[in-house]
């Protein structure tokens, strides 16, 4: 399974009840896709949010943000960690 980092823009002020309820979203319905949500950060001031995943495809991760009510505005692949 691959790992990708997706970013979020235009959610300015988001608080962290936003971010667990945006997240809680994607968990309920990410094993349709075979995909798993590990982490989600927010800067509520840039109104950027990060989201780390291991899953199929950045197709399969953007299915369920979509399917979620957030799609991504871009999805990267992380082929290597530390």
């Amino acid at each position: 399974m691959a790992e990708f980092m997706d970013v979020h823009r235009g959610m300015k002020g988001i608080t962290s009840d936003q971010l667990r309820e945006s997240h809680r979203a994607d968990l309920a319905i990410e094993a349709e896709e075979q995909v798993h949500f590990k982490q989600a950060w927010a800067d509520p001031e840039s109104g950027v949010v990060y989201c780390l995943s291991e899953a199929p495809s950045a197709e399969a991760v953007r299915r369920i943000h979509q399917r979620a009510g957030h799609p991504a505005d871009e999805i990267h692949p992380v082929p290597l960690t530390a």
